[in-house]
């Protein structure tokens, strides 16, 4: 059976917002006096948890807050310059003509998701939960399932953090790691999701369940 509901993270899932982050966390980094993060040490990065990066950059939780209220606010000015991954689109679509409900959860502003998503796309979803703490996004999960009346077993959370897994599997919701984003492929194998895709044409299939489970990328 299918599942009923499709939560997905924005940056790094739906929308290749890497540089345009990068770009604001450095501006913030100049701002508020923490170590920027140079372009030879973002492979290096991937592969660690936000409180390894954290601890690199010489950032405090007591800041997080204010930096995060900074990016967004910076990334705004830059919106146009962040686009989805080829294939979102039809995925959404797809998704939607199936009868999947689609929710967004992120530590983005709801303004910049539907900018990027343009009105359409942005119309699909039909819950968001937006600027979410470092750290906050299993309470939002919980929101989401209230909201929409779908049990956890019915839902999947889709994301390309370590912290979106962990954050899913504390409301016992099933997991889905894509490797386009952010962290590693072997960094979130390690965290042992219930699902990995290297393919965004490879969504549709485990949310419906109408297609065989891709191998796990090596």
């Amino acid at each position: 059976m299918a599942f009923r509901l499709a939560i997905f993270d924005f940056d790094g899932t739906l929308a290749d917002s890497f540089p345009c982050l990068l770009r604001a966390l450095n501006a913030a980094a100049a701002r508020y006096g923490f170590r920027p993060i140079d372009d030879r040490e973002v492979g290096e990065l991937r592969g660690r948890s936000p409180w390894e990066v954290m601890e690199h950059i010489d950032v405090g939780t007591w800041q997080l807050p204010m930096i995060m209220h900074f990016v967004r606010e910076r990334m705004a000015r830059e919106i146009d310059a962040v686009a989805l991954f080829p294939g979102i689109h039809e995925v959404l679509e797809d998704l939607a003509s199936h009868g999947t409900r689609i929710a967004i959860v992120s530590s983005n502003s709801e303004r910049n998701i539907r900018h990027v998503l343009g009105a359409r796309l942005a119309s699909l979803a039909c819950d968001y939960r937006c600027d979410v703490s470092m750290f906050g996004k299993r309470p939002k999960l919980r929101q989401v399932l209230a909201a929409t009346g779908v049990c956890a077993a019915d839902a999947i959370a889709i994301g390309d953090e370590v912290r979106d897994l962990r954050a899913a599997r504390g409301e016992s919701i099933p997991f889905c790691a894509v490797t386009w984003g952010f962290t590693t492929a072997p960094a979130l194998i390690a965290a042992a999701p219930d699902y990995v895709v290297a393919s965004v044409e490879d969504l549709v299939g485990v949310v419906t369940r109408s297609a065989p489970l891709p191998a796990p990328p090596e």
